[in-house]
């Protein structure tokens, strides 16, 4: 009998992860559904193992056949100009959310008492520590941490070099096109392994939190999905609209890879998947294989959204009045400080740890968020999946390489 597809069953995943995560919540023995967690590491751990392999077979053999650092140079400036032009936006959409709705005032929470322990320290990036850890100082280090901003730097270098040496290097660019090839097969396995992960994420947040918690925060929650609704249906969708991408379409063929990320909480889960679905819609390879690793640092829109959102809601909890100069200074400081902060764990949190130090407000007030940070963060990676797929779109359509009809299964296996 044939199975459903791979979005159905991710889909399954998650109502039976719900369902197992409420008839078994955490207690002191016995099984609960946190036990599945060992199922959403599994998976996670196994999308890391293939995506530094991946990242560099594929941007080695993009770069190279873009041929040298002048075009590099060229796709490059047009691409970090795009990120920053959506970051701003995600930035002022978040803002306007928490500044309409007031979650902070409208819900009246007891805010924690002073001390308390969120298990978060407010971190400053300094221009020079950011700019010197692009740079890798090995390529096995960057690999083995999964520093895809450094993967993609040494990338750059390894192809333009590959594509300066002739007949040479077209052997090197074989054995990477070879080697992308068998790092897509390994995707397929470790796709296979996603409902389970699906399964084990869903059950282990909703023993943990239960579903009561999503019934107290309704009000928060609500706004802060309002804003990734609009952010994606309206100004996503406008952007597509003046570069003329089929945005619906486009939609439709990431579907399960927002799916994917939404449910594990991951952008990164979802990362070969999307290069899949950006092939078949008709996005440059090479396009593809150059702009999207640079959005896993650069273009987390989702992420920007909610670190502007979650910042001024803590203020408003406290009854701390944000000016507009202050605002628009805090947006313009996260749109400097929050880039290639991929690699750091709970990333927004650390990022929004240190914008509450620069405005003096309580650290403590970020106990506020935590309890349904893993929510939110399902909604903030969806997000950034979409926004990724778009920018990776724009730069295909600005690039004169963007198909106008998507490339079936058949042409995309030969």
């Amino acid at each position: 009998m044939k199975l459903p597809n791979l979005t159905t069953r991710i889909f399954l995943g998650m109502v039976l992860g719900v369902l197992i995560g409420y008839l078994f919540p955490v207690t002191e023995s016995g099984f609960s559904g946190d036990d599945l967690n060992i199922l959403s590491k599994i998976f996670l751990r196994l999308i890391k193992m293939i995506i530094g392999p991946l990242v560099f077979a594929t941007l080695v053999v993009g770069i190279a056949k873009l041929g040298d650092f002048g075009t590099v140079g060229r796709i490059g400036l047009k691409t970090l100009a795009y990120f920053y032009f959506a970051t701003i936006l995600s930035l002022i959409v978040g803002l306007l959310v928490v500044n309409i709705a007031r979650p902070g005032e409208v819900m009246s929470l007891p805010l924690p008492t002073k001390g308390t322990d969120v298990g978060i320290s407010a971190q400053k990036m300094s221009f020079e520590n950011f700019i010197t850890h692009i740079f890798p100082t090995s390529f096995i280090e960057s690999m083995a941490t999964n520093e895809i901003l450094q993967i993609v730097v040494f990338s750059i270098f390894f192809g333009v070099a590959v594509g300066s040496i002739g007949e040479q290097g077209k052997i090197v660019i074989k054995a990477m096109d070879a080697l992308s090839h068998v790092m897509f097969k390994v995707t397929n396995y470790v796709m296979s392994f996603a409902p389970f992960g699906v399964l084990g994420a869903i059950a282990a947040v909703v023993a943990q939190q239960g579903l009561g918690i999503l019934a107290g925060y309704a009000y928060l929650i609500i706004c802060f999905f309002a804003g990734l609704l609009f952010f994606i249906f309206v100004v996503l969708w406008a952007i597509c609209l003046v570069v003329r991408i089929p945005y619906l379409a486009l939609l439709t063929e990431i579907k399960s890879a927002i799916i994917l990320s939404f449910s594990t909480a991951s952008s990164e889960a979802s990362f070969p998947q999307t290069i899949e679905a950006l092939r078949r819609f008709g996005c440059s390879e090479r396009i593809i294989s150059f702009v999207l690793p640079l959005g896993y640092s650069f273009n987390l829109d989702g992420s920007m959204l909610y670190m502007t959102f979650a910042t001024a809601f803590i203020a408003q909890a406290y009854g701390i009045t944000l000016s507009i100069e202050q605002q628009i200074t805090m947006m313009l400081t996260l749109m400097i400080t929050s880039k290639g902060i991929a690699g750091v764990p709970r990333a927004s949190l650390v990022v929004i740890a240190g914008t509450m130090a620069m405005f003096d407000l309580p650290i403590e007030g970020l106990a506020l968020l935590l309890g349904i940070d893993q929510v939110l963060d399902m909604g903030r990676s969806a997000t950034s999946v979409v926004g990724n797929a778009v920018a990776t779109c724009v730069i295909s359509k600005w690039e004169g390489e963007f198909r106008t009809q998507p490339i079936d299964v058949e042409e995309l296996a030969a």
